[in-house]
C-alpha cells in the first residue's frame, strides 16, 4: 500500500458514499468478504471508516484496473 500524504480522520456514512460512489448496501457486502475496509464503531448507532483505509481501498482498485 502507498503512505497517502493525509490526516487520518473519520469519514462517516454520507461522505463514504461520495468518496467511494458506492452505496451503504454494496459496501456492506463488500465489507463482509474483506474486499472493502472495515467500518470503526464510534458508539452505539454511529460507524466510520479512516480516511486513509478508503484512500488506500481506492488506489488498490485503481492499480488491479491498470
Amino acid at each position: 500500500m502507498t503512505n497517502i500524504n493525509v490526516i487520518d480522520r473519520f469519514v462517516r456514512e454520507a461522505e463514504c458514499k461520495t468518496i467511494t460512489g458506492l452505496s451503504r448496501t454494496r459496501r456492506w457486502e463488500l465489507e463482509q468478504v474483506g474486499k472493502f475496509p472495515k467500518r470503526i464503531k464510534l458508539g452505539e448507532r454511529a460507524v466510520a471508516w479512516r480516511l486513509s483505509d478508503l484512500m488506500n481501498w481506492i488506489e488498490e482498485r485503481s492499480n488491479e484496473a491498470a
